[in-house]
């Protein structure tokens, strides 16, 4: 493989670019400093390249977190390289890698030091920017295990650097978010927020709050059947991810979103809803609404092991009423009060911005409280500061992505990100760089349309290249040097973090020449940009026939309703026009992309999956694609509420099912356009 100073030396001259950043004095005008994910902020280079050997170690200075450091990444290192290096305490010998904890003054928070030469040194002074030092070598690995030598000083613009999950109206497993954390933490993204409550809206579902999907879901004592049944966390797993993510500099902040967007809770207690405003409001005006929500949070924050374990609490408070003054005063009173009772418990309150929506008399503490400014017109910047609001920049406008919704974004513009936004630009309003009122920037996952079939595979591809792109803008502001085309292609070969695969991706493809059934394929799935295609030896199946599973996904030779070829994920199967035959053979192809999926029978097209636009106006026009007969099942009789059904597959691997049929000549090629 080419060393990268050499890809650089060839790539300069190509794209144009005169970057002057170089690996040594003589190259000044012809290699760009190594490209990483944020890009680094300082380097100075110099002569050579460093490359670890058989005899190569990974040594730490600086107590438990610097030892955690270290091991982490052994265990990518190894990931990346199939090089297994010893992890020892002690001072670092030509070869080696080595990572240091040291206080020094003045040193600003998750800032790194790398020295590339005879050997490796990484330094920081807190264990997210020893995190951060490490995620950059892994980056660096990626692309060439020779490591140009030189001295790089990192540090992020912004202290907040995340995005927010909707995990309230669509179920997001937690083997997903232990995934994506290590992944933020390979890109320096240091937040997950977890929205924990959620519902649909009412006109999908017929009109009928009591039919609408809504869950919470976190499992709860206090309030016996208020989890989810069609998906929740366990106290204890929801306390596990916390320690992952904070052992790899990523904190978590649980979000329970109260008084609007509250359905949930009012169909586990009717009585707190609100027959005013709608059924996904609380009655602000009644007592049990107060007793209900002092309940719920005091379960999770109270005790010397509280659930939840970090040092930031959401508590929601957006998009309520303001049609009248007393009920602009009560919320007001309402977001006061809950702010005030998490801070009796140790943390900061963080709230989505309302105040300018709701402007009125009632003091709102504004002191040490955290506020997203997601819309200007819920809660304008400028005013929120003269308030004396820590902000949050995610403006809806610019970083809200929705899958399929037809509305706000599917994939975020992330060309227009990485050239002109910075968390200072908050929807119309455009702050100062660093201004101290600014905490960071994050852009939210919302799962609006419960029922449309989305996967978490279609958002983990929507999610994917947002946050490459919002870690490099949080972290470097406008100091970004690379054109968005070079940026673009280079980040693309970056991945997930080590071990992770959540894309599906299979380079070069694969090949098995027969299948036996019951056995464990090397692989979890194939994703988009993929065509898995088999033989069929055909035997008789029964309905229910896997051929295929994964983790999330199942392909059958027989599906369970109608005995014809098709998947399942997430709850939801798709079904082939098509039944394989009882005796003969037949060659099977399947192409998945992001937007269909495609059958092939014999080297013809046989159908495409793509979505559905749907719109029900009568009983007998309604559509079910779910499988589980208790789930929610949208009814759209309003026709300008449409809802664009997803019929995607990354193809599962992991393990043949127990069919009788011969499968032979398996192969997964990457699509090429």
């Amino acid at each position: 493989m080419k060393t990268f100073q050499s890809f650089c030396r060839r790539m300069v001259p190509v794209l144009g670019l005169s970057l002057g950043l170089a690996v040594s004095p003589a190259l000044a005008q012809d290699v760009a400093k190594p490209f990483v994910v944020p890009e680094l902020q300082q380097w100075t280079a110099t002569d050579g390249s460093f490359l670890p050997s058989t005899s190569s170690r990974i040594t730490f200075i600086g107590g438990a977190d610097a030892q955690l450091v270290a091991t982490r990444f052994a265990d990518s290192y190894q990931a990346l390289t199939g090089m297994q290096l010893p992890v020892v305490k002690g001072k670092a010998r030509p070869g080696d890698f080595a990572f240091q904890l040291r206080k020094l003054k003045g040193e600003a928070d998750e800032s790194y030091s790398l020295r590339i030469g005879n050997n490796v040194l990484a330094q920081a002074h807190d264990l997210r920017g020893l995190q951060w030092a490490a995620s950059t070598l892994l980056q660096l690995t990626r692309q060439d295990k020779a490591l140009p030598c030189g001295e790089a000083n990192d540090a992020p613009r912004y202290a907040m650097r995340g995005f927010m999950m909707d995990c309230g109206r669509k179920f997001i497993p937690m083997s997903y978010l232990r995934s994506l954390v290590k992944t933020m933490a390979y890109y320096k993204m240091n937040t997950l927020q977890i929205h924990l409550n959620d519902n649909g809206f009412r006109q999908f579902f017929g009109n009928d709050w009591s039919k609408t999907q809504a869950a919470f879901r976190l499992e709860c004592d206090t309030y016996p059947g208020l989890t989810a049944k069609d998906g929740s966390y366990s106290k204890a797993e929801f306390i596990a991810l916390q320690a992952l993510a904070d052992s790899c500099g990523v904190e978590i902040i649980p979000e329970i979103d109260v008084p609007a967007h509250t359905l949930a809770f009012t169909q586990y207690k009717p009585e707190i809803g609100s027959e005013e405003y709608g059924m996904d409001h609380l009655d602000l005006f009644k007592q049990e609404t107060y007793d209900f929500c002092d309940g719920l949070f005091r379960e999770y924050l109270e005790g010397k092991e509280p659930v939840f374990r970090g040092k930031r609490v959401h508590i929601g408070t957006d998009e309520y009423s303001n049609a009248k003054k007393e009920v602009v005063e009560k919320f007001r009173y309402f977001t006061d009060r809950y702010i005030r009772f998490v801070e009796q418990y140790g943390k900061q309150a963080v709230l989505w911005g309302s105040l300018t929506h709701a402007k009125g008399d009632t003091p709102v503490k504004s002191d040490n409280v955290l506020m997203h400014s997601w819309s200007n017109d819920y809660a304008n910047p400028l005013e929120m500061k003269e308030l004396g609001y820590r902000l949050i920049s995610i403006p809806d406008g610019y970083v809200y992505i929705v899958p399929a919704a037809g509305y706000y974004y599917d994939y975020l513009n992330c060309q227009y990100l990485y050239e002109h936004w910075t968390p200072a630009v908050v929807g119309r309003e455009r702050l100062e760089e660093g201004d101290p009122c600014l905490e960071g920037g994050m852009f939210a996952v919302w799962n609006d349309h419960c029922g449309n079939g989305i996967s978490v595979t279609d958002i983990h591809d929507r999610l994917f290249p947002a946050l490459q792109t919002m870690a490099t803008k949080c972290w470097s502001g406008a100091s970004v040097t690379l054109p968005y085309a070079t940026y673009n292609t280079l980040r693309a070969a970056l991945g997930e973090a080590p071990g992770e695969n959540e894309s599906g991706r299979v380079p070069g493809g694969y090949t098995q020449a027969e299948v036996k059934a019951g056995s464990l394929l090397p692989l979890e799935q194939a994703g988009y940009g993929h065509t898995v295609s088999f033989t069929i030896e055909a035997q008789p199946e029964a309905k229910g026939t896997e051929l295929f599973r994964s983790e999330r996904a199942v392909f059958y030779l027989s599906d369970p309703r109608s005995g014809r070829l098709g998947f399942e994920r997430d709850g939801y199967l798709n079904t082939f026009n098509y039944r394989l035959p009882t005796e003969g053979k037949v060659e099977i192809a399947v192409e998945c992309t992001n937007r269909q999926t495609v059958l092939y029978v014999n080297g013809k097209k046989r159908e495409v999956l793509a979505p559905l636009t749907l719109v029900a106006f009568q009983e007998k026009d309604l559509i079910d694609f779910q499988t589980d007969p208790a789930s929610a099942k949208p009814q759209m009789y309003n026709p300008r509420a449409k809802m664009y059904y997803q019929r995607t597959l990354s193809f599962p691997l992991r393990q043949a099912g127990p069919f009788k049929s011969r499968i032979t000549q398996l192969q997964v090629k990457e699509n090429h356009d």
